[in-house]
């Protein structure tokens, strides 16, 4: 017995629909491979570099703070007794060249020593405490450094004194920072012009750039903070700045 035959037509529009099938999967395939190799291409069209500038500078201004300390039976003798070490470090200090107006004298602080026994407060005072704090505000940076070396010779007098050491700032950040950028951008295309010449590109505008914080520190100090940093222990300091600059790349 003969079998009825296919029907052409079925077989015609099934094919069909395959080869349709296969073209729309390619030509999606195809463009979006195209798409990710413009964004390829469009992310590495540009290059992101550092560059520095630092400079020397010299504090110009000093804040020296101390702190007189003596203790006593009662109140009224630690005050006495503080009252007296403030005259001391007064004479010190005017002696050594500080004018009168560059001394700041606080007020008077004065507190109990209680006893404790296993923990607990018996109710009795041992003692009594009194201080007052005593701050040096000069432009005269290496007098105050030289003053706050020699302060032992005072203390060996008897005299209590807490030395906090002096702060040295820089008062001109603000008329150093303007160049440095600019010397910093320079630093920047520099680099850039390396990185994409040893490609055998062209290093082209600039896209975007951002500073970083200022960095002061002691001469020949590593040391840096992500919010910046300022080091006042020394009278010579470095000054740094950072720039991030994005350039396009042709």
């Amino acid at each position: 017995m003969d079998l009825p035959a296919k029907s052409p037509r079925f077989s015609t529009k099934f094919y069909s629909l395959i080869v349709s099938a296969l073209i729309l999967a390619f030509g999606t395939g195809y463009g979006l491979s195209l798409v990710g190799q413009g964004l390829a291409a469009r992310a590495g069209n540009s290059v992101t570099v550092t560059g520095q500038a630092r400079t020397n500078a010299t504090a110009d201004n000093s804040v020296w703070t101390l702190n007189a300390q003596e203790s006593s039976a009662n109140a009224a003798s630690a005050v006495s007794k503080v009252g007296k070490s403030v005259d001391a470090l007064t004479k010190y200090l005017v002696a050594g060249g500080i004018p009168a107006s560059g001394i700041q004298t606080g007020g008077v602080n004065t507190n109990a020593v209680n006893e404790y026994i296993n923990g607990n407060p018996t109710g009795r005072v041992l003692s009594y405490q009194a201080s007052q704090s005593v701050t040096v505000r000069s432009k005269d940076v290496n007098r105050v450094y030289s003053l706050s070396n020699g302060i032992g010779a005072l203390l060996q007098t008897g005299v209590n004194i807490n030395n906090y050491g002096p702060q040295f700032y820089v008062s001109n950040l603000a008329a150093l920072r303007p160049a440095l950028l600019a010397q910093a951008m320079v630093d920047a295309k520099a680099r850039g012009i390396s990185m994409t010449k040893a490609v055998g590109s062209k290093l082209g505008s600039v896209i975007a750039v951002s500073s970083g914080p200022v960095q002061v520190t002691s001469p020949d100090s590593v040391d840096t903070s992500g919010g910046g940093m300022y080091d006042t222990t020394t009278i010579p300091k470095t000054v740094t700045v950072t720039v991030s600059v994005s350039f396009k790349v042709n």
